[in-house]
């Protein structure tokens, strides 16, 4: 099945990931345009299904720009297991043969040895399903990620890591990103300029490429005072839809935030 994010978005169907964006959509979250594909669906269409892969390039055709295709494992992101590190997320995706390359990247990652070692480590069932959001990919001046509680220390503080383009060098940990710290309510407590030499930036061809950072701009904080008070109110907004801790993935682009993916904070 293929639904937009309006649609009642069953996790045991189409993952954690989607359900949780699709909840996010639906209490007025900034998420950007997406769809989401079942597991059954994301089986079929890289198994060849002709008709499904038809409706998919439907699809794909009214989110109208490169897109993000994102893991949305069943049993990823809940409250016990993130599966952070193990799914695989492509990035600026351009056309229908991308698209079928990167389904087919996603629903493979779900099945490498570490992503199976992991479930196996948490009793999860070994045989993975693997349902995937396609999203229209967010030109990024800066992005990163915002945890709701402090994740080592438990304080009742936002914790915001941020560098300049895609987050995926956050994510990745190819920079050392600006690091804040707000109390709730926004009141800054904290801001420590991260080493931000380089940045990942679509490519007009599709996928990403590391870029060199102005010199001016690598210990530039990524993120004013008006961006913090907005993430406070993103993170508020979602503890008031989902409850608990709240592990976020944000980007602004020309200052407008946007809520790309929400899990909850776990050790798993």
């Amino acid at each position: 099945m293929i639904a937009a994010l309006d649609e009642h978005l069953p996790e045991a169907d189409f993952g954690g990931k989607a359900a949780q964006l699709g909840q996010a959509h639906q209490s007025g979250l900034p998420v950007p345009p997406a769809f989401a594909l079942s597991s059954e669906c994301v089986d079929r269409v890289v198994a060849g299904d002709e008709a499904l892969r038809g409706r998919l390039f439907d699809a794909f055709a009214t989110l109208a720009g490169p897109v993000a295709v994102r893991s949305s494992g069943i049993g990823e992101d809940g409250a016990a297991a993130s599966f952070a590190g193990q799914h695989a997320t492509v990035l600026n995706v351009r056309s229908v043969r991308q698209l079928l390359d990167a389904l087919a990247t996603v629903h493979g990652s779900a099945r490498t040895a570490s992503a199976l070692a992991y479930r196996r480590k948490l009793g999860l069932p070994q045989e993975p399903r693997m349902g995937v959001v396609v999203q229209r990919l967010v030109h990024a001046d800066c992005a990163g990620v915002l945890f709701t509680r402090h994740p080592t220390t438990g304080a009742d503080e936002r914790v915001i890591e941020a560098t300049w383009g895609l987050g995926e060098a956050v994510v990745a940990g190819i920079v050392t990103p600006d690091h804040y710290r707000v109390a709730r309510g926004g009141r800054v407590l904290e801001k420590m300029p991260g080493e931000k030499d380089c940045a990942i930036l679509w490519s007009e061809e599709g996928g990403t490429a590391e870029v060199p950072v102005p010199a001016h701009k690598v210990s530039a904080l990524c993120l004013d005072d008006a961006h913090l008070a907005a993430l406070d109110a993103l993170a508020s907004t979602c503890e008031a839809a989902f409850g608990g801790t709240q592990d976020l993935e944000w980007a602004f682009a020309a200052d407008r935030l946007y809520l790309l993916q929400r899990r909850a904070i776990t050790r798993g």
